[in-house]
């Protein structure tokens, strides 16, 4: 596998990026251990998930599958949509980047994420 610094932070990403859009859905569990092994033994260090993904499911399956080689992965997450009915509960405000940062680290049973994306760009709150 080839590895390529993440810009200018000293971190070396696999040139792959392995998205987990499909855990918990397309791909069930099992499917998904398949998967994300197979890419592990290949090399690859760099996943990236989304609050949304299966409504948090991706995340969980993740968080699992990654235990005992945090330390050894990247691992991405994306907020904006909405993950509850509740007005607040979306988009790009410090309120939501915050609740949604606090429940993907509980999903992925993890203290940190790598990187924090914003899954599209939201209109009523300034970049």
């Amino acid at each position: 596998m080839e590895y390529r610094f993440l810009g200018n932070t000293g971190v070396q990403v696999s040139k792959l990026c392995f998205g987990t859009m499909s855990f918990g859905g397309d791909a069930d569990e099992e499917t998904s251990a398949v998967m994300f092994h197979r890419c592990r033994e290949a090399g690859i260090n760099f996943f990236d998930c989304a609050n949304v993904y299966q409504r948090g499911r991706a995340e969980e399956i993740l968080g699992r599958l990654m235990q005992g080689q945090r330390h050894e992965l990247i691992i991405t997450s994306k907020f904006r949509f909405p993950m509850a009915e509740d007005i607040n509960a979306r988009g790009a405000s410090r309120r939501h980047i915050m609740a949604a940062v606090e429940a993907s680290l509980k999903r992925l049973q993890t203290d940190y994420l790598d990187l924090c994306f914003i899954h599209g760009f939201d209109s009523n709150t300034a970049l």
